[in-house]
């Protein structure tokens, strides 16, 4: 059973309208017909209640659609043809193992060994690993003390190293773990406690030195003969911001701010310099910049 909500809606308003309009109706009569509208009203809406808008469950909903995919017959996993992924053995094992023959399971005699045969088992080696740099100190006759200068970047009694920082930058920015499960990835599995203020600085650390790349890439985009261009909102902490992004089919860049329009693209520092032909979705701001296409979208 079907119901035209729209229409139904509209019916039980107008109904209601005319109740508080007419008043040759006693108050018993007209609280008796708001409470048969009540019940009409809740009847039709648990009608309408599907597995999309209520707790009932996918198998339990009469009115679920029903899947129009069509079987292809073909077994699961990799298909004939598909480049699939094998596991290729190391010239370099870290540990060999050797298994000597038991010869209380072989019948008695001379034997001559003729070689291995080798089964590699690749698998992950989690944990931390120490490194302690011990600089010497010489002391000559008059009592002055020579120490020999630590490596660049050893500058702390006890520091994390670089494969703490790049390992948490990848989990923050690229598989967008939240800092709180980085901080129990790094103490559970590795025993190595690491802040929530850590991790921040270590992405800091890699902003900083990713300054000079950022600034490359945008000078690759201007000089683009195609650059396409796009804006969308955003929340940041809270606050309403939008995201503008340049990209063409090797680069891409995103770049936050508070205003939509050309402040923020002058500020961006790519269409200012552009001169190619540009992308976009009719934002009257981008008529600014290079030489339009657009395409018909809503923001």
């Amino acid at each position: 059973m079907t119901v035209d909500s729209i229409n139904v809606d509209a019916t039980i308003k107008h109904v209601k309208e005319l109740l508080a309009t007419d008043e040759s109706l006693s108050p018993a009569i007209k609280a008796s017909l708001e409470t048969l509208l009540l019940l009409v009203t809740i009847l039709l809406s648990r009608l309408g209640l599907n597995s999309k808008n209520s707790s009932k469950p996918p198998s339990a909903d009469p009115n679920r659609i029903k899947s129009t995919r069509v079987s292809t017959g073909r077994k699961p996993g990799g298909q004939p043809g598909h480049a699939g992924t094998t596991l290729q053995p190391v010239f370099d094992p870290d540990e060999i193992n050797i298994i000597p023959v038991d010869r209380s399971t072989i019948p008695p005699g001379q034997y001559r060994e003729d070689g291995y045969e080798s089964r590699q088992v690749i698998d992950l080696d989690i944990g931390k690993f120490v490194t302690e740099w011990q600089a010497q100190v010489l002391v000559d006759s008059r009592g002055k003390r020579y120490v020999a200068p630590f490596p660049e970047g050893v500058n702390r009694p006890v520091q994390y190293g670089v494969g703490v920082k790049v390992n948490s930058v990848y989990m923050s920015q690229y598989q967008l773990t939240p800092y709180n499960r980085i901080e129990d990835h790094f103490q559970e599995q590795l025993q190595i406690p690491v802040s929530n203020g850590s991790i921040g600085n270590f992405n800091k650390e890699a902003y900083d030195r990713l300054e000079s790349f950022d600034q490359w890439v945008r000078r690759q985009l201007s000089l683009s003969a195609i650059l396409h261009v796009d804006e969308t909102g955003i929340n940041i902490g809270g606050t309403r911001r939008w995201l503008h992004d340049a990209s063409n089919d090797k680069y891409t860049c995103f770049y936050p701010h508070p205003k939509r329009g050309s402040e923020a693209m002058d500020e961006m520092g790519i269409l200012p310099e552009f001169q190619g032909v540009m992308c976009h979705d009719h934002w009257k701001p981008y008529y600014k910049y290079g030489s339009s296409l657009f395409w018909v979208g809503s923001h």
